[in-house]
Formats: structure tokens, C-alpha cells, sequence
């Protein structure tokens, strides 16, 4: 007999029942708790889908464009407003932009309905078994989320975000969906969409880049903030890898591009790197529009064209920088600009780097005067950290203008030492095997303007307002009323050949002694060289800017009828002096009116009015201004008789060939060149005028609270260079002009020119070579 004894058949009954039971229960219950979520879920579709916002904001997209201000040939100037964007048609946006995008973000794209669904149970099952949870967000849910929703993660934004996708999906074909990820999406940098992403990080349109180039951009939605390549490179580099694995394994491209592309190096645009410094341009184009439209333009895409031409804009700012930085170079090193605290010497290197770094942090970089921390420092070498992390050694040359400042006994606040901010340039030259080779700079004090515009239409050419907008935003250009010293003195001569006065006349350079503020013999006027020569004829006397001379002529015309003259230039007679100090360009002028004055001889006797916003549009380049074309000149309009222009005209022409502007001829190697320097009393002001019968180009330098430039300085040691180096680039390519041909009612006489009613010799022949030691002045005394 068992020892165990069989169960009860009524009780396996039971049990069978109670399992049965359970099971239908168990089903039932799970049934219901399923039918539950379903409705609770279809409730909340419901709900939501009724709080949905409509998708005006996709299917009539406005994106919000920055005003953008653009030189003649579409050079970005300035670009003003809170998003950096430019938006593009998806027809304009380069496949290989769009599919490498697609290969990172969503390679799905074009067969899902806004959900990847196969996407988001590769995310679920990465995380169940122990991964990291990852997004499956298709581009439609990034377009979604980007117009339309916060940044939250939760339950609510999530189910609006696939309705909203799939809504998206319904009402808009996939190309205009991926128009609005590729222009919307923000990149870094107050970039938005790639068109600006790629002028922001290469400086070049998106059309124009490599595959390696599009992958570096392609990775940046991720972590657009901390892994751009000007924020942190090596991360976006580690991210640019992804995307051409990404590529590669899609079939964008071949594994042999995958290879020259991962292997090719990336030029990332500097921060400093501005196409085209025209700031102060910039800055008048922002506010005339602000004015005339409101601020509402710094979002609605328009775009104002100047007539600046961007080559010859570079030219400018570069030769204008130039300038100063070398009249800068003759003044005492003033010291550093700041004492940081470094670490002890010794210090690992990396926290030495990061050190130097942070002292910099507070201080503004500058693309020529580069920013630098000095890290060790002895009179043979300087070791500096830049902005950007490059650590440079400087000596020999680098090093001898500011030599007193590395002397052990330097004075206080004047000596290099570790830790001194200071700012370095590179040379122009380079080493003896290429290297580049980098001098001890300092941040100048003097300022500088250059204004150049065609003379037949106003059109402005190139506009530099100072040394630097963001130091000092003062507009030099229009703003400076400055005296023009003796690059006034050609408008003297022009109101001399009215009544007389011809290129033959001789005058007397010789001292005067005139009546002054302080009485009588206080008023000696010197002439710029030091000496006087004697009897002059006008065009030698013009040619070596001899101010005896300019007061003589002036006290022969007469004050009245020289002031009635000057407005045909567009002087106005309220800011010129009332006395003989007019002869010498003690009144006040500004570079934009000396030009416009100039440009009156260049074409030939008509006033102009200077032209620089030429074009403005809106988003859909629809025009909203448009400055008139220039009209051809007509005789009833003519400020200058064409015969005073002529003669004028061969003066400064001889002042380029044998004058104090000698150098202008002789390094250009042209001679249709045309112009005065301009040196007041202590070189306070040095300015050079001047034109090409195409061109007209004036420079100015100074210091913003007047005071001298130098002892030794002029127009011509300073203003001139920067004029030749601006016109050396500007008329390159430029046909040399041929002589003009004499106009009605002027002939030759003798050696030079003449007035035909005067050809008979009954012109003035002589001024000032009989007149006593002290002349008699028959006007108001200098003042």
C-alpha cells in the first residue's frame, strides 16, 4: 500500500475550477485595464489635439531675418537683429547638405509619417537592456518642437509633439518640411539654418562646401551651444566623425570619400574675421533705416545695398590701420594694458594655458592687434599666449621699440613682465625660412579717415570712419570738422585764376609780418620748410605749398570775393575765417566735404552729392528704396567754368609730379594723378586730396583732442602713404588716362597756360616784389 494517498477527485475538481477562474479574472481584469488606457489615451488625444495651435507658422513660414547691410557686389557688411539666418529654398540648399543632415538626424525621413517608429523601439530596447536612453526624434518632431513647443520633457509635450508631427506630415509634402528643419534649426553662434551656419563657421556660402565641411555642420543640432567648432572643436570634430560614419554607411558617399574626407583639415573662420569692415557704414545704413521703417526691420529680412565696393573698402580699412600703426611706431611705448596673475612658475602647462586664457577672457581681441598674455619675459625674448591659445616667442626686431619697456629698471607700469596683457602684430615680412615673425604692438591713440567716391555719379566707394568702431565709434568721415590746412589752398588758387591770376604770375615768397590778434608784427606765417625762395610763379608756388605765397594771392583777390567763390565747392562761408588766415585752411572741413569739393575738379565743375545707400529690399526682394540714377551734367548746372577747372587742375597734377605729393606719381608710375597735401600749424591735422579723373580719395589724421602729431610731421609724411596705398589696389587694372584736352577760352602762353583775354600779357604779372617789410593789412586781423 502507498504510503502517500491520492487526492481527493473533488478537490482536483476544485482546484482546475479556482485556476479556470483566475485566469478569465486575471484576462478580464487586464482586458479592461487596457481598454481604460486606450480610452484615457483616445480622452487625451482628444483633449490635446483640441489645444493643438494652428500651423500658420509652418505652412506660411516667415522666418525672422536679420537687416543685413551688403556692399555693390553683395559682400556682407553688418548683419543687425537677435538670429543670424538666411534662408534658402530647399531647391537652393545642396543635396549633399541635405542628405548628410538626413544621415545623422534622420535617415528615415522620407518614408515615415512623422514618427520613425522603428527609430523609437531601437531606443526602447537600447534602454531596457541597460543603455543609455536615447532620442528617436525624426526631423518633423524637431520642426514640431522647434515652432511650437517648450524645451520641457513631459508626457503632455510629448503626445503634442507626434500630433503635431503628424499634422505637419498631412499638410506639408516632406522637401518643405525639411525646408523649414534646414532654415529654422539654431546652430550655434546666433546662427540659424545652415546657410548661416556655414558664413558663420567657414565664411563661405553653403553651396560652396566639402563633404568634410557639411559633416562638421550636420553634427551641430546636437550640442549646438558647447560643441561648434569656435566654442569647443575637438568636440564638434568627435561629432563631424559620427556623421561621416553616418554618411558612409547610407550611402551619401563612398568609402573612399569617407577617407579623404576625415582626413582633410577644417578652416574655421576666426571671430575676429569680418568680411568687410565698414562698421561706421553700417551704422548710419542701420539707423536711416531704423527711421525710416522702425525697429520691426531688425527681424522682417530686409537687406539695404550700399554703393561701397567691397575691394576697395578692405583696401582702405587695411592702409588706413596701416598708417596710424606707423605714425604709432614713432611715438614712446606706453606699456601694457592690464597686469593679470598667473601661476607660479613651473606650473603644469595646461594650467598655465588655462590660466592665460582666463586673464584674457575680460579683454577684446582685435584681428590685427592681436590680444596676448605674456607668459616669461627678458630683454632677448618674450613668450606671449594669444586669445586663441597659440603661445609665440618674439625677439630681435619684435622686441627693439619697446626695449625700455624689458629693462630691469623699467619704470612703474611701463615694464613687460609675466603676466603683462599687451597686444602684438604680425610682420609683413616673414622669417628667413618663412616663418611668420611678430612684433610687441600697442593700441594707437592717433585716429585716421578715408572717404573715396566716383565723382561722376557721387557713388560712394569706400568709407572708413576710424582706426577702430567698437574702441571709438566717432565718424570721422562726416563728423570731423577739421581745419584742411594747405589741401584748401587749391580753391584759393581756382578764385585767383578769376581775376587775373595765371599760372605764370610770379608772387613773392618771401616773409611777412601782419597785424594779429595781439597788435601789430604778432602775425609771422612761416611756410611749412623752414624757408622762403624768392619770387615764385603760381604753379611753383602751389607745387611746394608755400603759405607766404597763398597769403599774398589771397590779399590781392580780396576776402569777399574768395568767400563768395568757395560755395561752387560746397563750402559753406560761415565755417571759413573772415582774415588771411583763409589762405592757409584755418577753417573747418570734414573729409566727406573736402571730397565732394575735390570731386568738383575731378569731373570737370559740377557739384555732386555723395551717394551711399543705393538699393533697399524686403525678404522677397521686393524694393522699398532706390537712389536715382546719376543724370549726365549739363551746362546750366556747371558750379566751375571748365577752363578754371583745367588750369586748377594742371597745378595739382604738378603737384603729384615735382611737389610736396611728389611720391604719388612716382609710386604709382602714373601720371594722371591729381591732388594737395595738407599739414596745419604744429601738424595737428595732416591730410592728403586727391583724385584720378575717376576716383577721388581723401585721408585725414589726427588725434580726437587736438594736439600735435610730431615735430616733423605733414600731410605728406602721413595722409599721402595711406592715399597711395589705397589707390595702388583701387586703380589696379584702371587705364592711365591721357592728358586732357584744353577747353574753350584757355590757350598756351609762353610756358604755361592762359585765359585767351589775358593772352596778350595783361594778366597780372607780379605780386608782392615791391612791397615794403611789413605789408599792410587791408582786411581783419587773424583771429
Amino acid at each position: 500500500m502507498s504510503s502517500h494517498a491520492s487526492p481527493s477527485p473533488l478537490l482536483s475538481s476544485l482546484r482546475g475550477f479556482d485556476r479556470r477562474r483566475w485566469l478569465r479574472f486575471g484576462l478580464g481584469l487586464l482586458l479592461g485595464l487596457g481598454l481604460g488606457v486606450v480610452g484615457a489615451v483616445v480622452i487625451a488625444v482628444v483633449q490635446v489635439r483640441a489645444e493643438l495651435p494652428p500651423l500658420d507658422r509652418v505652412t506660411d513660414y516667415q522666418p525672422r531675418q536679420p537687416l543685413a547691410i551688403l556692399t555693390s557686389d553683395g559682400a556682407e557688411i553688418a548683419q543687425f537683429g537677435p538670429e543670424r539666418r538666411h534662408y534658402l529654398p530647399i531647391d537652393e540648399i545642396p543635396k549633399l547638405m541635405q542628405d548628410a543632415v538626413l544621415a545623422v538626424e534622420d535617415s528615415r525621413f522620407r518614408g515615415h509619417a512623422g514618427i520613425d517608429w522603428i527609430g523609437v523601439a531601437r531606443a526602447v530596447a537600447k534602454f531596457a537592456t541597460g543603455g543609455r536612453l536615447e532620442g528617436a526624434s525624426t526631423i518633423t518632431q524637431q520642426v514640431a518642437r522647434s515652432f511650437f513647443l517648450s524645451a520641457r520633457r513631459t508626457p503632455e509635450r510629448k503626445l503634442k509633439e507626434a500630433l503635431l508631427s503628424w499634422e505637419i506630415e498631412r499638410t506639408l509634402s516632406k522637401d518643405q518640411i525639411l525646408a523649414l528643419y534646414m532654415n529654422q534649426i539654431y546652430l550655434g553662434q546666433r546662427a540659424y539654418g545652415f546657410a548661416a551656419a556655414s558664413k558663420v563657421y567657414f565664411g563661405k556660402p553653403l553651396s560652396t562646401l566639402s563633404i568634410a565641411e557639411s559633416a562638421m555642420l550636420a553634427g551641430l543640432p546636437q550640442n549646438p551651444a558647447y560643441a561648434n567648432p569656435i566654442t569647443n572643436f575637438e568636440r564638434a570634430r568627435q561629432r563631424q566623425l559620427i556623421v561621416l560614419v553616418r554618411m558612409r554607411d547610407t550611402g551619401v558617399i563612398t568609402e573612399a570619400q569617407w577617407a579623404a574626407a576625415r582626413a582633410e583639415p577644417l578652416k574655421i573662420r576666426s571671430p575676429l574675421a569680418i568680411g568687410v569692415h565698414a562698421e561706421h557704414v553700417a551704422e548710419l545704413a542701420r539707423q536711416w533705416v531704423v527711421q525710416r521703417f522702425g525697429e520691426e526691420v531688425y527681424a522682417q529680412g530686409i537687406r539695404v545695398t550700399t554703393s561701397l565696393r567691397a575691394a576697395d573698402q578692405a583696401a582702405a580699412w587695411t592702409q588706413l590701420r596701416r598708417g596710424v600703426l606707423e605714425h604709432d611706431r614713432k611715438q614712446p611705448y606706453r606699456g601694457p594694458e592690464d597686469q593679470e596673475d598667473l601661476p607660479p612658475e613651473g606650473a603644469p602647462a595646461a594650467e598655465l594655458e588655462r590660466a592665460a586664457a582666463l586673464a584674457l577672457k575680460e579683454h577684446r581681441d582685435d584681428e590685427m592687434l592681436r590680444l596676448a598674455v605674456v607668459l616669461a619675459a627678458t630683454p632677448r625674448e618674450v613668450l606671449v599666449q594669444l586669445a586663441t591659445g597659440e603661445q609665440l616667442p618674439i625677439s630681435g626686431e619684435g622686441l627693439r621699440w619697446a626695449q625700455a619697456a624689458l629693462a630691469p629698471k623699467a619704470k612703474r607700469g611701463l615694464g613687460i613682465q609675466r603676466g603683462s596683457v599687451i597686444r602684438v602684430i604680425k610682420q609683413d615680412k616673414p622669417g628667413p625660412k618663412g616663418e611668420p615673425v611678430w612684433a610687441i604692438s600697442q593700441w594707437p591713440e592717433a585716429q585716421a579717415a578715408l572717404v573715396s567716391l566716383d565723382p561722376a555719379s557721387g557713388r560712394v566707394r569706400a568709407w572708413v570712419g576710424g582706426f577702430d568702431f567698437a574702441e571709438q565709434n566717432f565718424d570721422h568721415v562726416f563728423k570731423a570738422w577739421r581745419q584742411p590746412g594747405s589741401s584748401f589752398k587749391p580753391f584759393l588758387y581756382s578764385a585767383a585764376l578769376e581775376h587775373g591770376v595765371m599760372p605764370d604770375t610770379v608772387i613773392n615768397d618771401a616773409e611777412l609780418v601782419l597785424p594779429g590778434a595781439d597788435g601789430p608784427g604778432s602775425w609771422m606765417p612761416k611756410n611749412s620748410d623752414g624757408k622762403f625762395d624768392g619770387p615764385l610763379n603760381l604753379r611753383e608756388a602751389l607745387a611746394r605749398s608755400k603759405n607766404s605765397v597763398s597769403i599774398r594771392l589771397l590779399q590781392q583777390v580780396g576776402l569777399r570775393p574768395v568767400r563768395d567763390w568757395l560755395p561752387r565747392f560746397g563750402f559753406e562761408p560761415e565755417r571759413q575765417p573772415d582774415n588771411l588766415t583763409l589762405a592757409l585752411g584755418a577753417g573747418s572741413s570734414t573729409p566727406l566735404q573736402m571730397a565732394q569739393a575735390y570731386a568738383v575738379l575731378a569731373n570737370g565743375g559740377w557739384r555732386i552729392d555723395p551717394v551711399l545707400i543705393e538699393r533697399i529690399t524686403d525678404a522677397r526682394g521686393q524694393v522699398l528704396f532706390e537712389a536715382p540714377e546719376a543724370l549726365p551734367f549739363n551746362e546750366a548746372d556747371r558750379a566751375v567754368p571748365a577752363r578754371n577747372v583745367f588750369i586748377t587742375n594742371s597745378l595739382l597734377n604738378e603737384v603729384t609730379r615735382s611737389g610736396t605729393a611728389a611720391k604719388a606719381q612716382a609710386q604709382l608710375a602714373r601720371g594722371d594723378l591729381y591732388g594737395k597735401t595738407g599739414t596745419t600749424n604744429e601738424a595737428v591735422d595732416a591730410w592728403f586730396a586727391g583724385f584720378q579723373p575717376g576716383l577721388v580719395a581723401v585721408v585725414w589724421m589726427g588725434y580726437d583732442e587736438p594736439r600735435s602729431l610730431g615735430d616733423r610731421e605733414s600731410g605728406g609724411g602721413l595722409a599721402l602713404p595711406i592715399w597711395i596705398g589705397y589707390m595702388r589696389q583701387a586703380l589696379n587694372g584702371v587705364p592711365l588716362q591721357r592728358p586732357p584736352v584744353a577747353p574753350d577760352g584757355v590757350q598756351r602762353a609762353g610756358d604755361d597756360w592762359v585765359y585767351d583775354e589775358w593772352a596778350d600779357g595783361s594778366y597780372v604779372r607780379q605780386i608782392g616784389l615791391h612791397e615794403p617789410a611789413t605789408a599792410a593789412a587791408d582786411t581783419a586781423a587773424p583771429r
